[in-house]
């Protein structure tokens, strides 16, 4: 009788995906044992708490991953016990279980770096590389032992599996009945999916989403312990992040705080020739310039040669990058444009004509050339250069010496920075020229000749910031001996942040991890002191206008970092976590895309103190100005209004 009700079946079926569950909460106790700086969960009972709602995602991931295995497995029209179809759900359970179950031990590592779970978006990284099958090879290596827990993980999962196996014993003669009462079975088990895939049993008006993972968690970074990464990875396919918004903020609200179309006249027209530096994943942590104000215990600095250029320079304390992202860098250094869920430059937007440093310095007849010491293409930075309007790229094909690469991503950075140097003496003045350096990254190697020249310091990134810091000071040293030099303007800074020390807690504070150095330096002026105001990456691309005395208007939602008067104030505005996090004035907005869901005072960097039920006015203000912001970035954006000519 069992057997005609199917019953074995379907507890061999409950028990198998039961086994998904269960290895879903192993993968979340080691995803926190990997993060627990980052995410900061108090006590046992509190990560019980986060796993508990984490179910309702786990639930969505799992039964999108198992819909056609449980379809396969409870079919009516045909006896499902016999041997060989058992063997084939076997192989297809774990082919499909197992390629999504790697997402999740991909950030164990990975999250630490981009402090959001995986989501398409991470394919932005990747697609553009030609060295896909090496770059996995040497994830393997370095992080071999995420690769073994993976494969322990999954041969104990095959064990357990092949614990319970249903018995072949059906009589021929009842196969009619067999497949009669099945359809009760089936309309059951798939009335459950639905209800499970889209979060709740309830009636609701929307399947669970990313930020829906907010609502069960007391501190902000703790929603991507409630989030599994095949879920995050699923949620995002084929969802677009880019589309037009309407908050119903007026266009004066938005010309107050923003003034999207921006003229200054602080400065008489001149034609210096721009040099701006990129520098991969250079944090403000490293530098002791930019932390002399900061009250870290037993700080040590890695950049000898820019704390030495600080001194001459103009620097900003209290700077940040408005993406995790090399390319999100490179977008909101030179064209002003931020990117917030998804990668700008990866939208079906990113094809139209955008004001730039590029086009304005064009404009006014300078030479304009991207340096890049990664294969040609690699990150997206020619597709995106070509776009921009640049006139040369020099990448590691134009470099022709491959003794001299490191065997990850490029060119060793101080034999690029004097190939940069020797290209740029030859051309005529102005010229504007970015570089975008690659040394100082995973997998944080050196080369041999300077092992040991370096402090290794605390994490394996501090070894590769002291060697870029050197290979910055040759290049000076060469740069110097050039006739541009004099009449030049240098800009420094970083495209995001990379490893933190974990021993202090500052920069790993949630609005403390996009911390980097903005520095301007022009020999022998008078542009030298220090800025603890808000900075940002898209406020570098209006100060160069106002440098040089530019004397059109341009598109830029950023401000000068020089002038004060008749421009916009201080401001922050970044995306992490499926948030945007707004900074201006006194207070931090935490914005979900459709209403403010935290306030915090600007000094509580670790979001600690939710004071969204104590709103007041300013808040209510700093929520209209998120909202403004967000509805202009991306109507200007679908609309193809990335230029001052209306």
């Amino acid at each position: 009788m069992k057997s005609f009700f199917r019953l074995e079946e379907y507890k061999v079926l409950l028990y198998r995906i039961f086994l998904v569950y269960f290895f879903y909460f192993i993968a979340r106790v080691l995803f926190y044992l990997y993060n627990s700086k980052v995410v900061e969960v108090d006590s046992m009972v509190e990560f019980l708490k986060i796993s508990y709602h984490g179910l309702a995602f786990d639930t969505t991931a799992i039964l999108y991953i198992n819909g056609i295995f449980i379809l396969l497995s409870i079919l009516p029209f045909f006896i499902n016990t016999k041997a060989s179809y058992q063997n084939f759900l076997f192989w297809f359970y774990f082919i499909s279980n197992l390629i999504f179950y790697a997402l999740n031990f991909i950030d164990f590592i990975y999250y630490k770096y981009n402090f959001s779970r995986l989501t398409l978006a991470a394919w932005d990284i990747v697609k553009h590389e030609e060295s896909k099958g090496s770059m996995f090879t040497r994830f393997l290596i370095t992080y071999w032992h995420v690769f073994l827990l993976y494969i322990l993980i999954s041969a104990i999962w095959i064990f357990l599996y092949k614990k319970i196996k249903i018995k072949h014993n059906l009589r021929q003669d009842s196969k009619i009945k067999y497949i009669a009462k099945s359809i009760i079975g089936l309309i059951i088990i798939l009335t459950l999916s639905v209800g499970g895939i889209r979060g709740d049993f309830k009636k609701s008006t929307r399947p669970i989403n990313l930020v829906d993972a907010n609502r069960h968690v007391t501190k902000v970074q703790q929603a991507d312990l409630v989030l599994n990464s095949p879920f995050t990875f699923l949620r995002t396919i084929r969802v677009k992040s880019f589309k037009k918004q309407d908050f119903n903020i007026s266009q004066e609200v938005i010309e107050k705080n923003f003034k999207p179309i921006k003229s200054y006249q602080n400065n008489n027209p001149s034609k210096p020739n721009i040099v701006l530096i990129i520098t991969e994943s250079l944090g403000r942590e490293y530098c002791g310039a930019f932390n002399q104000d900061v009250s870290i215990k037993d700080y040590v600095s890695y950049t000898p040669f820019l704390d030495s250029l600080a001194q001459h320079s103009m620097i900003y304390t209290n700077a940040y990058a408005n993406g995790y992202k090399s390319i999100h860098g490179m977008s909101s250094i030179i064209s002003g444009i931020p990117s917030f869920k998804d990668a700008f430059t990866s939208s079906p937007y990113a094809r139209q004509k955008i004001e730039s440093m590029v086009s304005c310095l064009k404009s006014k007849g300078y030479d304009t050339s991207f340096f890049h010491g990664a294969p040609n293409g690699s990150m997206g930075f020619l597709g995106y250069g070509n776009i921009l309007g640049f006139d040369h790229y020099y990448g590691k094909t134009e470099y022709n010496n491959d003794a001299d690469f490191d065997g990850s991503w490029g060119i060793w950075d101080e034999p690029f920075l004097q190939y940069m140097n020797t290209v740029i003496s030859k051309k005529q003045t102005p010229f504007f020229s970015t570089v975008f350096t690659v040394t100082s990254h995973e997998p944080y190697v050196i080369p041999e000749e300077y092992k040991g020249k370096f402090p290794k310091g605390d994490i394996p990134m501090h070894q590769c910031v002291g060697y870029t810091d050197f290979a910055f000071k040759k290049f000076f040293e060469s740069a110097k001996k050039q006739s541009w030099f004099e009449n030049t303007i240098f800009i420094i800074t970083a495209d995001h942040c990379n490893q933190v020390n974990y021993y202090e807690n500052y920069y790993h504070d949630i609005m403390n991890r996009l911390a980097v150095p903005i520095l301007i330096y022009k020999p022998n002026s008078d542009l030298v002191g220090k800025s603890n105001e808000i900075a940002q990456h898209m406020d570098i691309f209006p100060t160069v206008m106002d440098l040089i005395g530019y004397d059109k208007p341009f598109r830029s939602w950023g401000r000068s970092l020089l002038t004060k008067e008749k421009d916009i104030a201080p401001y922050l505005i970044n995306y992490n976590s499926n948030n945007y996090y707004f900074m201006k004035d006194e207070y931090i907005c935490l914005f979900d895309g459709s209403k403010a869901i935290g306030f915090f005072e600007i000094k509580d960097r670790k979001l600690e103190n939710n004071l969204i039920k104590k709103r007041n006015e300013k808040m209510n203000e700093l929520e209209i100005q998120c909202k403004a912001f967000i509805q202009d970035y991306f109507n200007r954006i679908i609309d193809k209004n990335l230029t001052s000519i209306q």
